[in-house]
């Protein structure tokens, strides 16, 4: 299957800012969008040798900021926040990137089941802690702010009750196989960018599936793992900047052109819902448990 790659606008005076923007998909995205004039990239990472790298191939064409951040520590996120905050008085799109997919039973250092702790409750500090930033930057005459979450057609593999709540402060290892705890992640992904968008219209609130994309977060899966993709995708598997097509398109496609709050398979197509992705009640309960349990952090 042939993808075509969206057309970015100038993106002058706007900042953007990456998460997990050092390797895969997330750095096609900072190379793409530098190509665009960007008024300031900031883009995250653990590997500061690569963000170094990628800073001095970028910082001849646009200014460019790495941000040394670790999504399996709150105060590596939130010191990662005010960092953007303090440097800057707007910001026009958050992209939230990061992630992994079917790891071992683990928490996270704040004692989160490791797939919900760095795909979900990482990303949502990052908006929480941006969002008196983006807001305001929306007051701004013709803005158009972007929040673009990647989530997974994998949230099809949801627990039977969709998010498991009681149990998300242990490592679920006795009770899910990774698929479901990868699954539940991916599904508080679209529910949480579907409940910002309707608790904050004048942000443009999108969650993307990527597709099958040839990075190492498909090479570190197991042999089983990577030949099913294989099989279910013998003619659509993307290489890393194909990938980034479809979050590149919500980022900065036509806004007439996008629903807020939906859920976009590639490349800006409507995808396939499930009932739980479409649980108006289960995304306001996730909303408000992710808020009481992020409570203590405040910008």
């Amino acid at each position: 299957m042939k993808f075509t790659a969206p057309t970015i606008p100038d993106l002058s005076g706007k900042v953007i800012l990456v998460i997990g923007g050092t390797a895969g998909i997330g750095k096609e995205s900072v190379f793409a969008f530098a190509k665009h004039n960007p008024k300031c990239l900031y883009f995250t990472g653990r590997n500061t040798s690569q963000g170094a790298q990628i800073v001095a191939e970028i910082k001849s064409t646009v200014p460019v900021v790495f941000l040394e951040c670790d999504f399996t520590s709150l105060a590596s996120v939130e010191k990662a926040a005010k960092l953007v905050i303090s440097q800057s008085d707007r910001l026009d799109i958050l992209m939230c990137n990061a992630g992994v997919m079917n790891v071992l039973p683990a928490l996270t250092e704040d004692g989160y089941e490791v797939h919900f702790g760095i795909n979900h409750i990482a990303h949502a500090l990052l908006i929480k802690l941006l969002l008196p930033t983006l807001l305001r930057t929306a007051e701004a005459p013709d803005s158009d702010i972007r929040v673009v979450s990647l989530t997974s057609q994998g949230f099809a593999m949801h627990p039977g009750g969709g998010i498991l709540f009681d149990d998300l402060r242990t490592s679920q290892g006795s009770g899910l196989i990774k698929s479901l705890r990868y699954g539940q992640s991916k599904l508080a992904n679209i529910l949480y960018a579907s409940e910002l968008a309707r608790r904050y219209p004048q942000i443009t609130s999108v969650s993307i599936h990527p597709g099958v994309v040839r990075t190492d977060l498909l090479h570190t899966q197991s042999i089983v793992v990577r030949c099913l993709a294989f099989l279910t995708h013998p003619f659509s598997m993307m290489t890393p900047a194909e990938g980034a097509y479809n979050q590149l398109w919500g980022a900065t496609a036509d806004k007439t052109k996008i629903v807020n709050g939906e859920y976009y398979e590639p490349v800006g197509v409507p995808g396939s819902h499930m009932r739980k992705s479409r649980d108006l009640k289960l995304a306001k309960q996730l909303w408000e448990w992710t808020e009481k349990e992020l409570d203590e952090h405040r910008v």
